[in-house]
């Protein structure tokens, strides 16, 4: 299938609808950041419209302020520490569900909702189903440690740059106040390995490696799939 900026739109649009299926009446939400988890947030805003009762907790400002339009009532991990579902987007995610995430620099927070939740669901149009995992890997660092940081991901055989800001001079600032780093390994053949071997790197704040994915609504030749992890 030929894949356009039309198909991938209706395909994101889908997916993220289909995922707020799965919300129930009384649930308490972890609420994801990104253009395809956007529909779901919506989605859930005209259940909440309807009379279904949910609390939201946002990863990102993004998220809050399309929740609030949305008419989501929010909460906070504070209140609530146990969430009963997270929903989110991804940049890449393969078959065994292990996926990359952070194109929206969110995902340090993104990653403690989603370990927050009882059940954790990506949401995704075809393009980002992959076999083997390829996408660059966003690395939220201190800018203190920044350039140690990229001295690690070198030897650990990655091509690191810092992401700059497209609207403003300088780097992109998280809402926690960090660069992000996307480090390059190309083909990523032990995500596991190199999830921990970042981890591991002095400043790094949290990266986009995420293995905590229970289930992925995927939009696949129109049809919606769901793959849940064995």
């Amino acid at each position: 299938m030929v894949r356009t900026p039309d198909s991938n739109a209706e395909e994101k649009k889908t997916a993220g609808e289909a995922a707020a299926e799965m919300v129930r009446d009384g649930m308490v939400l972890g609420l994801g950041t990104g253009s395809t988890v956007a529909w779901t947030i919506k989605r859930i805003g005209e259940m909440v419209e309807v009379g279904m009762e949910v609390l939201g907790v946002p990863t990102s400002y993004q998220a809050q302020e399309l929740a609030i339009a949305s008419g989501i009532p929010l909460t906070t991990l504070d209140q609530d520490p146990i969430l009963d579902l997270a929903i989110d987007g991804v940049d890449q995610i393969s078959a065994d569900l292990t996926a990359i995430k952070g194109g929206g620099a969110a995902h340090a927070r993104e990653k403690v909702v989603a370990s927050s939740a009882q059940w954790f669901v990506i949401v995704a149009d075809s393009s980002k189903y992959v076999d083997f995992l390829s996408h660059p890997v966003p690395v939220e660092v201190l800018p203190f440690a920044a350039r140690l940081a990229q001295i690690w991901i070198e030897e650990l055989g990655g091509t690191p740059t810092i992401r700059q800001a497209k609207m403003k001079d300088g780097p992109v600032i998280t809402d926690n106040g960090n660069f992000v780093i996307d480090a390059d390994f190309g083909v990523i053949e032990d995500p596991g390995l190199l999830a921990a071997q970042l981890s591991e790197i002095p400043g790094v704040v949290e990266h986009g490696i995420f293995e905590n994915v229970d289930e992925l609504v995927v939009v696949i030749d129109g049809e919606v799939k769901v793959f849940s992890r064995v």
